[in-house]
């Protein structure tokens, strides 16, 4: 094959009228390349040849992997080579940095969502000062809607499920409303694992979706900008809020981060340019409405009432009454308060002690089982044996006559017995 530049001289000498047998003698080449090149129309180019790999029986089943998930190359070479791949890791990696680079290559539209359609939810965290000169962690939480951008912030010491379910009930009364679909990255709360190739989601938070009528939606893995309504106000939080800002209490935090709202949401947004507020202000009327009675966010767990009345929680035990044991009991803890059900019924309430290892509760319920009569007898009634079953009735200790002990000092000196 010739070079870029020999084609174009073949192309030059022949506009100046040479002939083929001329431009032939001239460059050295056979007439017939010559004319070839004259009556293409393009510029030769060097075809690479493909050869065969040894990864292209198992291309599909890696661009497979990865539709699934973002695995890494170490796992998906792990799968292959238990299925017969011979390869090098160092091929299986290459392959899979190609796939991943095309995926965030792929360019996205910015798409505007209706009013009430979708918020969108993230954490942030922020690093405070102790008074000890210790440095520790708050978390924020940040649900933005995605037709008027109005905020709602709030901050909290940990990040459980139940701090994450408040934070929602706490926005949804703040907007008035509930969207129609929350946006979420796949954070712990939301995503519990995955079952055949799908996100398995939380049962609890789904039960809570399913209560304020939204549906949870995830974006897709190492893909920020499909949340970039959420990704761009944490940023700005940052900088308007908490840069120079001196943190005393989370009470105060959460008092100033709601006066700063006011302003924040009034602001005149950088995408619709129009202010947030008046956006707002359509969108209330799209939201969902809120139910009658908020979702309760306890933590909910179940315990065996053991025979002793107890049950254990967080290593201590607590008493319940006695028609409790063998059963099984819900617990809801909340703010260090535990309720205990059974089915509809409250059982009991207690406070959770600052020290482990104790016993928490009332002891009249041992005194209601020494004189609760149906208990005794599902004990020691009729289905003990005979042998048993006189130390409940009393048979086993018949009443006698009693006498006076000089009547027996005279039975003793030989009065007859039977006298």
């Amino acid at each position: 094959m010739i070079t870029r530049e020999v084609c174009m001289d073949i192309k030059v000498m022949h506009r100046n009228g040479l002939s083929i047998r001329k431009i032939a003698r001239t460059t050295g080449l056979h007439r017939k390349t010559v004319a070839k090149y004259i009556e293409s129309d393009t510029l030769p180019g060097y075809t690479k040849r493909q050869r065969s790999s040894i990864l292209d029986p198992w291309r599909q089943i890696i661009e497979d992997y990865l539709e699934e998930d973002a695995y890494q190359a170490t796992w998906i070479f792990d799968k292959l080579t238990r299925m017969g791949y011979t390869g090098s890791y160092t091929t299986v990696k290459t392959f899979v940095q190609s796939l991943k680079e095309k995926k965030t290559r792929i360019a996205y539209m910015r798409f505007e969502t209706e009013p009430g359609r979708q918020a969108q939810v993230d954490w942030g965290d922020f690093q405070i000062k102790q008074s000890d000169g210790k440095i520790a962690t708050i978390y924020v939480f940040v649900m933005v809607m995605g037709y008027s951008r109005a905020l709602y912030v709030e901050f909290v010491e940990k990040t459980t499920l139940e701090a994450f379910m408040d934070c929602h009930i706490h926005a949804f009364h703040f907007f008035r409303g509930v969207p129609q679909e929350i946006l979420y990255d796949n954070m712990k709360h939301v995503v519990t694992g995955r079952q055949n190739g799908r996100p398995a989601l939380n049962i609890e938070f789904l039960h809570f979706a399913y209560h304020y009528g939204f549906s949870p939606k995830l974006c897709p893995p190492y893909s920020p900008w499909v949340k970039g309504k959420e990704e761009r106000p944490m940023d700005y939080i940052r900088e308007r809020f908490w840069r120079g800002y001196v943190y005393t209490s989370l009470k105060k935090a959460n008092d100033d981060i709601m006066f700063w709202l006011e302003i924040a949401n009034r602001r005149i947004h950088g995408t619709h340019h129009e202010p947030v507020d008046a956006r707002w202000e359509k969108e209330k009327d799209c939201l969902g409405k809120l139910p009658p009675v908020d979702y309760d966010t306890s933590l909910k767990l179940f315990r065996k009432v053991h025979k002793d009345c107890r049950l254990s929680y967080n290593a201590n035990s607590y008493l319940v009454p006695h028609h409790m044991a063998g059963k099984k009991v819900m617990l809801k803890i909340k703010d260090k308060t535990i309720r205990i059900w059974c089915d509809q019924e409250l059982i009991a309430v207690y406070q959770e002690p600052d020290i482990k290892h104790t016993v928490v509760g009332i002891s009249d319920i041992y005194t209601l089982l020494q004189t609760d009569r149906s208990q005794q007898e599902r004990k020691y009634g009729k289905v003990k044996g005979r042998a048993t079953r006189g130390l409940v009735t009393g048979s086993l200790y018949p009443e006698v006559a009693t006498r006076p002990l000089i009547e027996y000092e005279r039975y003793a000196g030989g009065t007859a017995w039977n006298n």
